[in-house]
């Protein structure tokens, strides 16, 4: 029982913490601009493509959000991220319901965990509940090259998607939508704000009516594909800057209704995030290979 549980709760933490920061930053759409430009454009595309122009200007920012993915989980994040050289930061995850926060409960975790990214990876802290069965150790780590491995494709698409991840993936799904709408002038927070909303047909996906190119559709279909989503409706709201305040994404998954809500500020934030000790991490290969020789009987 015990190795079954550890390691159903390494594999469902891999994959919800990579789903957490692509979502969490998948759709920050940003970028530096002149005082007063803002995006008060007639055409809905012109104002977006400006929007993804500028995002290069801004490389971090505070991230918060919630997130449900059909039966699976139901979670709240914050944390700050930078996408200068791929993903780096660190995320406060509690996760609130579904099957992922009963794997938790399971293992002995509050269902709150501490995640940070890096370059070529990413460590969940699992509390002490967990830490008891894995030698004390606190920390797992994950490299991408090694859920590559042992998921395939899908690992591989992920693997490229958190080391490729962008700040214009929202604006980019509205440019495919083919349906851009500017909605109107909405404050969020405080903060005036300019409201876009489409909705993306994958199997309706085309250079045609995008102004998107072959390699982002194909990258773009696939990511919705892989998780089960025929339609999904993005929503964005700009700021004056030309800054991304608010993302919301809704669709259906393979488990059940995907919706999405992140909000994003403090842009150009500094961004620190440290390796935790190695005397309290357990590579996640390893331990699954432990796992594999602490018995078959186990499951």
């Amino acid at each position: 029982m015990r190795t079954s549980t550890v390691r159903r709760v390494c594999l469902s933490v891999a994959a919800a913490a990579a789903l957490t920061s692509i979502a969490a930053c998948s759709g920050s759409d940003s970028g530096k601009s002149d005082k007063g430009s803002g995006v008060v454009k007639a055409d809905p595309i012109a104002a977006l493509l400006d929007v993804q122009k500028k995002t290069g200007g801004e490389s971090s920012a505070k991230v918060e959000g919630t997130t449900q993915m059909g039966t699976t989980m139901s979670m709240k994040q914050t944390g700050t991220i930078d996408w200068t050289d791929g993903l780096t930061g660190a995320m406060e995850i509690t996760y609130t319901g579904g099957s992922m926060a009963d794997v938790m409960k399971q293992s002995g975790g509050t269902g709150t965990m501490q995640a940070r990214y890096f370059k070529d990876g990413y460590a969940v802290n699992m509390g002490d509940g967990f830490s008891k069965q894995t030698g004390g150790k606190h920390w797992i780590s994950y490299g991408y090259a090694d859920l590559a491995k042992m998921a395939g494709a899908s690992g591989e698409a992920m693997k490229q998607q958190m080391q490729n991840t962008t700040p214009d993936q929202g604006v980019k799904s509205l440019l495919a939508s083919g349906d851009v709408k500017k909605v109107g002038k909405e404050d969020v927070r405080g903060v005036s704000t300019t409201h876009y909303s489409g909705t993306v047909d994958v199997a309706a996906l085309t250079a045609k009516n995008s102004e998107l190119d072959a390699d982002q559709l194909e990258q773009l279909k696939k990511q919705l594909s892989d998780a089960g989503i025929t339609t999904e409706t993005v929503d964005i709201w700009v700021d004056d800057n030309d800054l991304l305040v608010k993302k919301t994404e809704r669709g259906q998954m393979k488990t059940g209704e995907l919706n999405s809500t992140v909000y994003y500020s403090d842009y150009g934030t500094k961004v620190s995030v440290e390796q935790p000790p190695a005397s309290d991490t357990v590579d996640f290969a390893e331990l699954l290979k432990q796992q594999q020789k602490a018995g078959s009987g186990a499951s």
